[in-house]
């Protein structure tokens, strides 16, 4: 048995005259007269499929039954549709299928939401119903694109002689950073396997056995609190290489990217992606994932209201905190309720305050340019460049307060005055992260990204004198103020290692016992070594223009960490419990 001969969505006017068999799913059905006209649609597309009694009566009849998301088999010929009823917007617009044959293959319940591009439906219902919301064309076309992508991924890597090797899922807990989905061993009692947060130390392995280049499309899972952009588990092309400089892998990393982007959607990438310090990143736009469509950076402005008699600033310079600026230009257009709700938005980031200031054809005009000098107002004009119409937003506190609350409300200004290029596809590298990061709380140093994270050459003599200083050799790849991916070289030398681990408060003991096989392997010449991982599900939802990495995931879960569809995770039986020689404590 033949179901189709043809996709329903790559039928054009060439196809004319000739005898096809076509399945799909009903779309729409519209009855005009006694002639009956069905949107037939497969994961191509749809086509219009016509039943007339004067081609086949019975095929007429039995089209009168039809309903919305039946699955039926149609057998007829294609034509031209008349000049009236050409449709310019689908790509078999110019065509039409008079059916001179059907099968009804199967029937179905009422959809719960429309079969359709934007629909405006809860999310929950669509994940409820995902094997529905992933028959919509746009769902479809982000799963194709996904496998476009991941392809290219291949291709471009294997070209550059990276090879795909496959890691542990069942691997030992090494908890130093999110944490860890543990699987316990039925086989060893008490004991746990964990799921991989990434396949770092085994694709450090794969480079002390002379490796060279690997790659893997890789599942990693992580026990964190979820966002539209995080899934507890995830995919992410996860590459290592050996004897690359960071100039040299980088350089590839670029070719690779451009490459994906000019197959998949034929758009040309410049190389080489500028680059820039975290230290700068920081001070320019708030952020280490910087947007840079648009050119709204933070200003300093602490020499400019030095001497001022505003109370925030004088207690921030005399508490060496900082001031910063934004120069929202065309802030004029900014409602007093805009500047209200920026205010609480700030908030969001432990800023106690928004300070602010409108430039008129009078100079500065706010409730509290009073406190500043003619002096304080003219530096500030000269420093800001701000004219006429623009509005500046001052925040005044620590360092990390004030970053995240103004690059927060650089994107915030940016939006509501319409800055941003959506056509654009703005990467770089944000390199040269700290190496360590002090948590005030625990009085201790963490590692800003893993232990395994080299300094850049010329810091490792202050490793001990001067931690909080060291920069990594690290480079995070942002597109449009997002990362997706990020990586560096890696620790090769023992010693190194001994001292990272022993900074981090890591024992001798403890080491062995959670790396003691990589710790192992690095005394049999481990050659130098640095790679990244690209997070493909980041990845596809930007080029795909989505605002939530939940919809280029064919069975995402939910904030929750639930599979609303499968009604996952749930309760086992207790004989499985029993096994693995578990009690469930009900209290």
């Amino acid at each position: 048995m033949r179901f189709k001969s043809a996709y329903n969505g790559i039928l054009t006017k060439n196809d004319i005259g000739k005898e096809v068999k076509l399945a799909g799913w009903v779309s729409k059905r519209r009855d005009h007269g006694g002639v009956i006209f069905v949107d037939l649609r497969d994961k191509t597309g749809f086509v219009q499929v016509v039943f007339n009694p004067e081609i086949n009566k019975e095929a007429h009849n039995n089209a009168q039954d039809l309903r919305s998301e039946y699955v039926i088999s149609i057998e007829g010929k294609v034509r031209a549709r008349s000049e009236d009823m050409i449709n310019p917007k689908i790509p078999t617009g110019e065509i039409e299928v008079m059916v001179d044959k059907l099968e009804l293959l199967n029937t179905s319940e009422t959809p719960n939401f429309l079969i359709e591009d934007g629909i405006d439906t809860n999310e929950e219902v669509r994940l409820k119903y995902r094997y529905l919301d992933l028959r919509r064309p746009e769902m479809f076309d982000n799963m194709y694109k996904r496998f476009l992508i991941s392809n290219a991924f291949r291709k471009h890597l294997t070209d550059n002689g990276f090879i795909d090797v496959e890691t542990p899922i069942l691997n030992k807990s090494t908890p130093e950073g999110a944490r860890d989905f543990l699987v316990p061993s039925r086989l060893t009692k008490g004991d746990f396997y964990a799921l991989p947060q990434s396949p770092q130390i085994f694709k450090q392995i794969l480079m002390i056995s002379g490796f060279d280049r690997y790659f893997q499309i890789a599942k990693c899972f992580r026990d964190e609190d979820l966002r539209a952009d995080r899934q507890p588990e995830f995919t992410q092309v996860d590459i290592e290489s050996s004897f690359l400089s960071t100039d040299e892998f980088l350089s590839i990393m670029e070719k690779v990217t451009a490459n994906i982007v000019k197959d998949v959607y034929n758009i040309d990438i410049p190389t080489p992606f500028p680059r820039l310090p975290y230290a700068e990143a920081m001070e320019k736009y708030g952020s280490d994932k910087p947007d840079t469509r648009f050119d709204l950076h933070l200003i300093n402005v602490e020499e400019a209201v030095s001497g001022c008699d505003f109370v925030v600033f004088k207690n921030a310079l005399a508490n060496n905190m900082i001031i910063r600026c934004l120069n929202a230009k065309g802030g004029e257009k900014l409602s007093r309720k805009d500047i209200d709700d920026f205010t609480k938005y700030v908030s969001i980031f432990g800023a106690k305050g928004l300070a602010w200031m409108r430039v008129t054809e009078n100079g500065l005009e706010s409730n509290i340019v009073k406190f500043f000098t003619e002096e304080n107002q003219k530096k500030l004009l000269e420093v800001t460049k701000a004219e006429k119409g623009d509005t500046l937003f001052f925040v005044a506190d620590t360092p990390k307060v004030t970053y995240d609350a103004l690059g927060n409300l650089r994107l915030k200004v940016a939006e509501k005055l319409d800055l941003i290029d959506k056509s654009k596809l703005n990467f770089l590298w944000v390199v040269e992260f700290p190496l360590f990061e002090y948590d005030h709380k625990d009085e201790r140093v963490y590692a800003t990204h893993h232990p395994f994270t080299a300094p850049v050459p010329e810091d490792v003599a202050i490793l001990e004198s001067d931690t909080l200083k060291v920069r990594s050799d690290t480079y995070d790849l942002v597109l449009n103020g997002n990362e997706i991916g990020g990586g560096g070289q890696r620790i090769y030398d023992s010693k190194v290692q001994a001292t990272i681990f022993k900074l981090l408060g890591i024992s001798e003991d403890k080491a062995k016992e959670r790396f003691g096989f990589l710790l192992d392997a690095l005394k049999y010449g481990a050659p130098p070594m640095c790679g990244m991982a690209f997070g493909l599900d980041r990845v596809v939802m930007l080029l795909q223009k989505k605002d939530s990495i939940r919809d280029v995931i064919a069975f995402p879960k939910t904030q929750k960490g639930q599979c609303l569809m499968s009604e996952c995770p749930a309760g086992v039986d207790a004989d499985q419990l029993e096994e693995l020689h578990l009690k469930i404590d009900e209290e």
